[in-house]
């Protein structure tokens, strides 16, 4: 019997143009025209006979059947590619873990303590792949993320590891190793900049008890690995989450002029989707992030 389903391809664009809200996005991910994806929907609302899209302005936006259906199709899309992969690789991709994290985490805190959990537990599988705290875990891939926020996300399980803590770094190239400063000297110094978390600088002055009207100036970058290196060179200052740094401090290519970190609003969480809470794997890689955590307090 014929079953009744749309074309993948159909699928696909429609996957990803609600993903990004935006059929140009979609268009460009997946390699197409904007035409042939606007295509591609039209297609499928004849074949469903609803509407999955509005557009609001130039806003694209899914309707309450869009939204249902897009959290279905991702889920599907998702099952369809681990079977696909089990099939290619000989190994069921459930025995996996897919780790999500921000960049900076995935490549500084995690590879020094990651080989112990790798040497336990030896048939587990690991992909890591970067994550942000907009993830929605009612769709995602991930298994497991580690982020920063307050603890709450939709449709997940969320454990504090620690908090953030904020401190304000230099090269002894531009304050020379050893030297204090007041804390509002630090205006006399250019000011790196984090393009991703822009109220950085406001929020250590709030944290600091410290009251400036002056203009934050200074080189902007897209993420910490980047401001980490701009610092080391010379080019300013920075406020870095402190465990992010914890190398270049023992080794004196920075250092705090300014005062030990100051505890930030947030925390890191080990987060995972509601739906796999009883996953053995993530069970076994959630318990030993706990307990490296608890190591670095």
């Amino acid at each position: 019997m014929r079953r009744y389903l749309p074309s993948l391809s159909a699928l696909h664009s429609f996957e990803a143009a609600a993903r990004y809200m935006s059929f140009t996005k979609a268009a460009e991910d997946l390699g197409l025209t904007q035409s042939g994806i606007s295509r591609q929907i039209k297609n499928l609302e004849d074949f469903l006979g609803v509407t999955l899209f509005h557009r609001s302005g130039p806003r694209l936006v899914l309707t309450e059947i869009g939204a249902n259906y897009y959290r279905d199709v991702a889920l599907t899309l998702d099952k369809l590619q681990e079977i696909s992969i089990d099939a290619v690789r000989g190994r069921a991709v459930d025995s996996s873990l897919v780790v999500g994290a921000h960049p900076t985490f995935a490549a500084r805190w995690l590879p020094p303590r990651l080989s112990s959990f790798i040497k336990s537990n030896p048939d587990i599988p690991l992909e890591v792949m970067p994550a942000t705290p907009a993830t929605e875990f009612e769709t995602t891939r991930l298994d497991v993320a580690v982020l920063r926020g307050a603890g709450t996300w939709l449709h997940a399980r969320a454990i504090e590891l620690f908090p953030e803590t904020l401190a304000v770094v230099a090269s002894p190239d531009l304050i020379p190793l050893g030297q204090k400063l007041q804390p509002l000297a630090f205006s006399n110094f250019p000011m790196l900049q984090n393009s991703t978390r822009p109220s950085l600088w406001l929020n250590w002055l709030r944290l600091a008890g410290l009251s400036y009207t002056g203009r934050i100036h200074g080189v902007r970058f897209s993420h910490h690995e980047m401001i980490i290196n701009a610092a080391i060179n010379g080019m300013g200052i920075a406020v870095i989450p402190a465990f992010y740094i914890e190398r270049e401090l023992k080794s004196g290519q920075l250092h705090m002029p300014f005062g030990a970190p100051i505890r930030s609003y947030d925390s890191y969480f080990v987060v995972y989707p509601e739906r796999k809470a009883h996953n053995p794997n993530i069970i076994l890689f959630r318990d030993w992030l706990i307990r490296e955590s608890r190591k670095s307090l």
